[in-house]
């Protein structure tokens, strides 16, 4: 049922699904899976569970935000995990883009790299005709620069061939440099919050569709790209993982233990929401 207002409060919809039924949307980031799982076992919990939205067309779910969660309890063998299920027609959920922003060393081996990748064309542009090829999809990214130079990437007849030459350019540089995330497509504005970057990777607004047709058709979008956004999001909700874990009871037992610990923590006014944006500090 649709929010009938992304400010009107109502309980997120949290419930237990199957592991083998999450499909995850983008590819898992290895270092950061390896210190939530020593987290998780230090722990015993599940602090913030994953978002999904309903596949439509079968009983699988596709994970939104979360895939390194999926990815450890998938890993540690739990049968059923808790996740906040969400629509994308929900006027609370909303798609958005993250670019990276490079430092010295990452954009030189960019660079020099670009051209190896099978498929993929790049040339010089002006930022605003750079803009207007990427808003028109005539462009799968570009390298913005500190300098003004601007690197315009074309290639691929289609979603998926264009994801797979994304996840090449991203893969010159994930896991091997640090980068910072940021939501403006502006090198300056990243140079204000990062004095260490001097390129801009910007990357496209995906839709709904896309992000679903990836996914269920067995592909990945690169990590750190698309940013959801969820009206009245999950928190801290301290989930046992041993209930998770126990394979002796069954899903719906799960579910129906899972409906008695909500009611429990509404009853107790264990439950807080927040209108205005909130920072944390112990993520």
């Amino acid at each position: 049922m649709p929010y009938a207002d992304p400010f009107s409060f109502r309980l997120p919809d949290l419930r237990f699904v199957a592991v083998d039924l999450l499909v995850p949307h983008e590819k898992e980031d290895q270092r950061r899976t390896e210190s939530l799982a020593a987290r998780l076992r230090e722990s015993g919990i599940l602090r913030n569970p994953p978002i999904v939205t309903p596949s439509g067309s079968d009983q699988r779910f596709v994970v939104l935000d979360g895939a390194n969660r999926v990815s450890t309890v998938r890993a540690a063998g739990f049968p059923h995990v808790v996740v906040q299920v969400v629509r994308y027609e929900d006027s609370g959920v909303r798609l958005s883009t993250w670019h990276h922003a490079l430092g010295k060393v990452a954009v030189e081996e960019l660079e020099r790299a670009l051209p190896s990748i099978p498929g993929l064309d790049s040339h010089r542009e002006d930022l605003s005709h750079a803009r207007a090829l990427l808003a028109r999809r005539e462009s799968i990214a570009f390298v913005e620069c500190a300098d003004g130079g601007v690197i315009c990437l074309h290639g691929g007849p289609d979603l998926h061939a264009r994801n797979a030459l994304l996840n090449a350019v991203v893969d010159l540089y994930r896991g091997k440099h640090p980068y910072h995330r940021v939501t403006r497509d502006s090198i300056e504005e990243a140079r204000a919050r990062h004095p260490d970057a001097v390129a801009l990777v910007v990357f496209p607004q995906f839709h709904p569709e896309e992000i679903l047709e990836v996914a269920l058709g067995g592909a990945r979008l690169p990590a750190g790209i698309t940013r959801h956004v969820i009206a009245w999001r999950a928190l801290r909700i301290n989930m046992p993982l041993d209930v998770m874990s126990d394979p002796s009871r069954k899903l719906p037992e799960k579910q129906r233990w899972l409906s008695g610990w909500l009611a429990e923590r509404v009853a107790q006014s264990a439950v807080r929401f927040y209108e205005e944006s909130t920072v944390l500090f112990d993520e």
